[in-house]
């Protein structure tokens, strides 16, 4: 989940990819608009052009990022599996690689605003929508292996109920083993 390096990012995502990066490490209110304008390298002018409403609208802005780039990693993930067990499995195995690379102990931007922030319900509700979009985002999948519309959306949502609480884990264990057994523990062991 980092930026594509083809491109020089633009003002508004420069603020959003620091804005991630802190709110993950550092939560909301850990997290002040200075350090961030420090971290993306531009001014206070900058932030407020592109996000009226200073730090909440940031936070928004990250949470979606995050939504968007977790649906990427799950698009990758089901590109040619054979099944839904094998898209899921790779799905984790991705992101047990992305907790490893960022060394992570970092929290979700996504789950911060569930709890965090100026106005709770405005977050609470922003946050659901993202979640909503990573499990539709997955969901069309299932559909594409020929389940209902109901059965795709639950197992996305079991998956999405599974890796959040394999990533706390792997946050708070600091290693993504959780991460690579929760296939395992979700669908039983691969017959071999």
């Amino acid at each position: 989940m980092f930026p594509a390096m083809s491109e020089e990012p633009t003002t508004k995502d420069r603020l959003i990819f620091a804005a991630t990066r802190l709110f993950r490490q550092r939560g909301y209110d850990g997290t002040g608009l200075a350090e961030v304008l420090a971290e993306a390298g531009v001014p206070k002018g900058s932030l407020y052009h592109h996000f009226p409403d200073g730090k909440a609208d940031l936070a928004c802005a990250a949470a979606d990022w995050t939504a968007s780039e977790i649906i990427r990693v799950i698009d990758d993930a089901f590109a040619g599996a054979p099944d839904w067990r094998h898209g899921a499995t790779t799905y984790c195995h991705k992101m047990a690689k992305l907790f490893d690379i960022l060394n992570s102990a970092d929290a979700c931007p996504i789950f911060g605003l569930l709890f965090e922030g100026p106005d709770q319900n405005k977050f609470r509700a922003h946050a659901e929508a993202a979640f909503n979009r990573i499990i539709a985002g997955a969901a069309r999948h299932g559909e594409a292996f020929g389940m209902s519309v109901e059965a795709a959306h639950e197992a996305a949502e079991t998956l999405m109920i599974g890796f959040q609480g394999s990533w706390t884990l792997a946050r708070m264990r600091r290693n993504a083993t959780t991460l690579r057994s929760l296939p395992n523990r979700l669908y039983g062991a691969i017959a071999r």
